[in-house]
């Protein structure tokens, strides 16, 4: 049932709310939701939030699209931030309060029969196949509007947990997605909506609108339609589930919580395929904002420091007075960069990330080697040079093509490091920076120290980039500790941190 308006609240704009939902004030409102999206990482400052406010007083609440397309021009500084702004625009500008088809009947009492939309009216699987035969039809209409609807129907209908919901458990009231999309699996509806699409496509004499695609090609193209149809329904679900749960226990609580963090902030260790996938997208956009930034520090380094005898001299024909400093001019080379790679499961796809980001970079750099390993250390250098921009095949033929496993799959730095530094050195020199990525996890093997310390006597700098939390390293089998006392440790659990590491400790 819908909420009614609180005390103050503007009828008609869109700012009634539940106890705990968005503030009536629509300026307060507009500072919660910049405040959700810089607690996700999002930099924005006054200037945007001002600049905002100025799309809001220019376009209104009427049309909620245009509203989200404002905001975003005004906030947004990439596409990777889409994702949390959507998400948190959802909470903070929702199309309404409480039950939406209680809102719609609400509005339009003739538009549907009550009856058959109550839950209590039916029975749990009645309800269930109903929705389900809607949502079919949904789907092979693509009537996002029907979606949407439907999206809010299954949310009332299953996604209700705690108390209200009969568990009893008390300060548990929520709304579960997840619980809502176990119950009505929407990916079953394939077949279905695959033969409705067929035989729509039989009766126009073709398989879709458009020119006639052919069987083959659209036997191909028509499940994957349907399967990112299906995933767009289930994004929907989500997004209602979010706001109810936001009238419950406060939007900015949710908002906090609920909203999953941009591809940037996604640790590499839990992320998934879809994620790493997104992750290896934004490789070139980060290493030319990185490669930009090194370019400043290498130009800003030419100057030198203050050479104080010409300072001192120049200073006689204005009395003293050091009106034109002097400069000890140096010519800064670029950087070599030698690369250990632990290429194993755990991590692979934060070597993956890593390497694909230094190849993008590779101008910055005089010279680059990389070496790949799990319990042997191979140089990969050739095969990163000419794998072009697949991740997956790099990640292939590191481990087919290059000699980095022994007579176990299972990492073993002493060994790698040791390899490396009794046929490798010489890659090694007082011009080189050595980047060595893991996790540091030795399978309760000798961690060969003397090897690490041949390594960093002979480099420049030497770094570890460690993808775990600190609060992981020295649990288990992980050796990070031991290696921390050799070498500068650094924590790399996402592209954010990785990509601030870079700009901040390279040489220039």
């Amino acid at each position: 049932m819908t909420v009614p308006p609180r005390p103050g609240d503007r009828p008609g704009d869109g700012t009634a709310t539940a106890t705990g939902g968005p503030p009536a004030d629509l300026a307060a409102r507009l500072t919660g939701f910049v405040r959700a999206l810089r607690t996700h990482g999002l930099r924005i400052g006054p200037a945007e939030t001002v600049d905002a406010a100025a799309v809001l007083e220019v376009l209104g609440l009427a049309d909620r699209a245009q509203v989200r397309a404002g905001l975003a021009a005004a906030l947004l500084r990439s596409d990777g931030q889409r994702g949390v702004f959507d998400a948190a625009f959802d909470l903070f500008f929702p199309l309404g309060v409480g039950d939406p088809e209680a809102v719609r009947r609400a509005a339009d009492p003739a538009a549907s029969d009550p009856a058959a939309l109550d839950p209590a009216a039916l029975d749990q699987t009645a309800l269930r196949e109903d929705l389900r035969a809607r949502l079919a039809a949904a789907l092979a209409a693509d009537d996002r509007a029907a979606q949407v609807g439907l999206a809010g129907e299954a949310v009332a209908a299953f996604g209700r947990y705690g108390t209200a919901g009969g568990s009893g458990r008390p300060g548990g009231d929520g709304w579960s997605a997840y619980q809502t999309l176990g119950r009505l699996a929407p990916e079953t509806l394939l077949a279905r909506v695959l033969a409705a699409l067929r035989a729509g496509a039989d009766g126009r004499g073709g398989p879709g609108s458009g020119p006639d695609l052919g069987p083959d090609l659209a036997d191909h193209l028509l499940p994957d339609e349907i399967r990112r149809r299906i995933q767009g329904f289930r994004a929907m679900v989500a997004t209602e589930a979010r706001r109810r749960a936001a009238e419950l226990r406060g939007t900015e609580h949710i908002a906090e919580r609920a909203v999953a963090p941009g591809i940037d902030r996604i640790d590499f260790l839990t992320a998934g395929p879809d994620q790493l996938a997104e992750l290896r997208r934004t490789v070139h956009p980060l290493a030319r904002k990185l490669a930009t930034r090194l370019t400043a520090r290498r130009r800003r380094a030419a100057r030198g420091h203050i050479d104080l005898r010409r300072t001192l001299r120049r200073s006689l024909s204005t009395g003293g007075v050091p009106l034109r400093p002097a400069h000890r001019l140096r010519r800064p080379a670029r950087p070599e960069l030698v690369l250990l790679c632990d290429v194993s499961g755990s991590v692979a796809g934060f070597s993956d990330f890593t390497l694909l980001l230094v190849q993008a970079m590779r101008d910055q750099f005089s010279k680059i080697r990389v070496f790949a390993f799990v319990n042997r250390t191979a140089e990969v250098t050739d095969l990163l040079t000419r794998g072009g921009g697949d991740p997956a095949a790099l990640a292939r033929r590191i481990l087919t093509e290059a000699k980095v496993t022994g007579y176990h799959g299972n990492s073993d730095y002493g060994s790698a490091l040791g390899e490396f530094a009794d046929r490798h050195l010489d890659a090694v020199g007082p011009r080189t920076s050595v980047l060595i990525l893991g996790d540091a996890r030795n399978n309760y093997r000798d961690p060969n120290l003397p090897a690490l310390q041949r390594i960093t006597a002979r480099a420049r700098r030497v770094h570890w980039l460690n993808p775990e939390q600190p609060a992981l390293w020295g649990t288990g089998d992980s050796a990070a500790p031991a290696y921390a006392q050799v070498v500068e440790m650094h924590c790399c659990r996402n592209a954010r941190r990785l990509g601030e590491f870079i700009a901040r400790l390279l040489p220039v």
